[in-house]
């Protein structure tokens, strides 16, 4: 008899078809499996924000506290010499000696340089000279005058007149030799060039021995005054009023930070604020005095500053993650009694990197959540944990590598402890149906599994 095999093809196919439809159909009505233990939390078999209503999501919660909370305004800022002295040549002569160092410290009145001093030093001996000769003739003059007038009637009046004339001109002649013995003694103690102010000596621009003159414009060296040392910044306008209510109160304290706003370079008092807002960026300038003992500020150094307006007394305080944002505006997640979780509109007033001010909605003791707020919606269950730590303790010793985990695991469930215990528990099992023999190994000659000995 001979069989039609493709109608019997046929049939088998469409009866594949419709097994493999009924088994779908079958997976997708089917309810969800509950979440395995060591899963990650939330709705879901991922634990995924798209889960059952009644699911448990993991957070980290906070208290609402009350504490005083400093106000800083934050502004950049250049770190200025105090006071900064060009030292130049005041005479014209040869540099014969440079005390100087380059970096050196140096007080004030301490000798820097020397210039030579030799023609100046003659001049002063002519003018000296120059008033001992007027001196002797108006010694002569006043003798003659003294001689005239003992004459009386035989002396005419004009040679008396003439003589006191004679004598009073000497005398004049003698102030103006005075005066120049003075100016020849200045220019002569320019010759030796002191520090006009304590400071920090720069790079030398004149070496010993060149010719140095009072025209020259680059000078010898310059002196910085780094002790105390000044910090200019910019504040935005909106703030002045504050900043000059904190003023008004007292000294301002003021903060020199570096760069990545982490460490406090020096802290000082603020002593200007500038008489006009740039109106072209907004801003108001301010300059600082910082002590700057020891000198870790240095002249044309960027810092970042920060001004104590003022501070906040009894203030409400969350962490700055607690704070969420919405369509309706600011509000945060509060924990119930019944780990439930309520979404509480909040009013804001401040907030910085780590905390913020909250003027309304929330209450001193009430727990709110700080993170896992992704996952939640009004009226969720929830579960408390703790942080985890980012990183391992700087000098711990490694940990131990983990162990290979066995075929068909991944080394997540190799190191999850809710399977390790499973998996403990499996091979007890194993073990009790062997009647507490181990479970026996796939020998050398045992079968493969799927295919039957032959």
């Amino acid at each position: 008899m001979t069989i039609r095999w493709k109608p019997v093809v046929t049939g088998v196919v469409l009866a594949g078809l419709v097994g493999g439809v009924g088994y779908a159909v079958q997976q997708k009505l089917a309810p969800p499996a509950a979440t395995q233990p060591g899963g990650p939390p939330g709705g879901g078999p991922g634990g995924g924000p798209g889960g059952p209503r009644n699911s448990v999501v993991a957070v980290q919660a906070g208290t609402v506290a009350r504490e005083d909370v400093p106000i800083w305004f934050d502004g950049i800022g250049t770190v200025q010499a105090f006071n900064t002295v060009t030292v130049r040549a005041r005479v014209d002569g040869e540099l014969q000696r440079v005390s100087l160092q380059e970096g050196q410290l140096v007080k004030a009145g301490d000798l820097l340089a020397t210039i030579d001093s030799r023609p100046l030093q003659a001049q002063l001996a002519q003018a000296q000279a120059k008033k001992a000769q007027d001196e002797a003739q108006l010694a002569n003059a006043r003798r003659d005058l003294e001689r005239n007038m003992g004459l009386k009637e035989f002396a005419s009046r004009q040679t008396v007149d003439t003589q006191r004339a004679l004598v009073a001109q000497y005398e004049a002649q003698i102030r103006a030799d005075e005066a120049a013995i003075d100016a020849v003694q200045v220019q002569l103690n320019y010759t030796t060039v002191t520090a006009p102010l304590s400071g920090r000596i720069g790079l030398r621009n004149v070496d010993q021995g060149n010719v140095v003159r009072a025209s020259d414009q680059n000078g010898i060296a310059t002196i910085t005054q780094i002790q105390p040392i000044a910090v200019l910044f910019t504040l935005p306008e909106k703030q002045l009023q504050a900043v000059l209510a904190a003023q008004a109160q007292g000294v301002v304290k003021v903060e020199a930070q570096d760069r990545e706003g982490r460490r406090v370079l020096d802290t000082g008092k603020l002593s200007v604020v500038d008489n006009l807002i740039d109106s072209g960026t907004g801003t108001i300038r301010l300059k600082a005095e910082m002590p700057n003992d020891p000198q870790k500020l240095w002249p044309g150094q960027f810092v970042n500053v920060r001004l104590l307006s003022t501070v906040r007394r009894g203030a409400t305080t969350v962490p700055s993650t607690v704070v969420q944002r919405g369509p309706q505006g600011t509000y945060a997640y509060v924990i119930k009694d019944d780990l439930t979780v309520e979404q509480r509109p909040i009013k804001v007033a401040r907030q910085e990197e780590t905390k913020a001010i909250i003027d309304e909605g929330l209450t001193p003791g009430e727990r709110v959540v700080v993170d896992g707020q992704y996952r939640l919606q009004p009226g969720s269950k929830i579960r408390i944990v703790e942080p985890i730590a980012s990183a391992a303790p700087v000098g711990t010793a490694p940990a131990a590598a983990p162990e290979a985990a066995p075929a068909g695991r991944t080394p997540n469930q190799q190191q999850d402890p809710a399977a390790r215990e499973e998996r403990r528990r499996e091979r007890q099992q194993q073990r009790e149906n062997n009647g507490g023999a181990p479970t026996p190994g796939p020998g050398p000659g045992a079968p493969r599994e799927g295919r039957q000995p032959s």
